[in-house]
C-alpha cells in the first residue's frame, strides 16, 4: 500500500514538473513572438517616419512649384496679350495707309501712292504685292486686301499666338504640379495611417490581433512606398 503511494505521488511531482517546462517553453516562445513584433513594429514606425517627412518635404515643393508656374503662365497671357495688340495696331496703321492708297488710285495721284507704298511695314508690304498680282480691280474673286492674303504674316500676332500656347502649357505644367503635390499629401495621410494601425496593435493583448493588425499595417506600407516611387520629384 506504501508503494502504490509512493508511486502515485512520484507521477503527480512528474506531471508537475512536465507541466511547469511546458509552460516554461510556452513562455519563451511567446516571449520571442513578441520580441519579432517589436523589431518589425520598430522597423515600420522608423521607415514611416523617413518617408512622412519625405512625402511632407514633396508636398511643400510641389505647391511652390505650382504657384510659380501659375505665376508664369499668368505673365505669359499678359505679353501675349500684349503683342496681339501691337500687332493689332499695325494692321490698323496699314489698313488705314492702304485706304489712302485706294484714294490716291482713284485720284489718280502716282506719286502719292509710291509714297504710302513706302509707309508700309514690310509684313504687309509683302502681302501688298501679292494682292496686286491678284488683278484685284477687275478680278471679282480677288480678295478685299492685303490683310485677306496668306502671304500676310504678323510677327506681333504670331509672337502673340506663341506665348500664348506657351502660357496654355505652363498652365497645364502648374496643373499636373498641384496634383502631384495633393497625391503626396495623400500618401503622407496614408503614412499615418500605418502609425495609427501599429499603435492599434501594440496594445492588442492578444498576438494573433496585434499580427493581424501589423500584416495590415505592412500591407499599407509597401502600398504606399510603391506609389511614392512612382511619383515625379523636385
Amino acid at each position: 500500500m506504501p508503494e502504490d503511494m509512493n508511486v502515485e505521488f512520484a507521477q503527480q511531482l512528474n506531471e508537475r514538473a512536465q507541466e511547469r517546462a511546458q509552460g516554461r517553453h510556452t513562455d519563451a516562445r511567446s516571449n520571442r513572438v513578441h520580441q519579432v513584433l517589436e523589431i518589425a513594429e520598430v522597423l515600420m514606425l522608423a521607415v514611416v517616419a523617413v518617408a512622412t517627412a519625405w512625402t511632407g518635404f514633396q508636398a511643400v515643393k510641389w505647391d511652390g512649384q505650382e504657384s510659380v508656374l501659375y505665376g508664369d503662365s499668368s505673365t505669359l497671357r499678359t505679353q501675349a496679350s500684349t503683342a496681339a495688340g501691337l500687332g493689332a495696331q499695325r494692321l490698323a496703321a496699314n489698313a488705314s495707309i492702304f485706304t489712302a492708297w485706294l484714294q490716291a488710285r482713284f485720284d489718280k495721284r502716282t506719286e502719292l501712292m509710291a509714297d504710302l507704298e513706302r509707309r508700309f511695314s514690310p509684313d504687309y508690304k509683302a502681302a501688298f504685292d501679292a494682292w496686286l498680282k491678284t488683278d484685284p480691280f477687275t478680278n471679282p474673286d480677288a480678295p478685299p486686301g492685303p490683310g485677306y492674303m496668306k502671304e500676310y504674316h504678323s510677327p506681333q500676332l504670331a509672337e502673340a499666338e506663341r506665348l500664348d500656347s506657351e502660357a496654355n502649357s505652363t498652365f497645364d505644367e502648374g496643373t499636373h504640379a498641384r496634383h502631384t503635390a495633393e497625391t503626396y499629401v495623400r500618401d503622407t495621410v496614408l503614412f499615418a495611417s500605418v502609425l495609427f494601425l501599429v499603435a492599434i496593435s501594440q496594445r492588442s493583448k492578444s498576438h494573433i490581433a496585434r499580427l493581424i493588425g501589423n500584416l495590415a499595417a505592412i500591407g499599407v506600407l509597401v502600398y504606399v512606398l510603391w506609389d511614392v516611387t512612382g511619383l515625379p520629384r523636385v
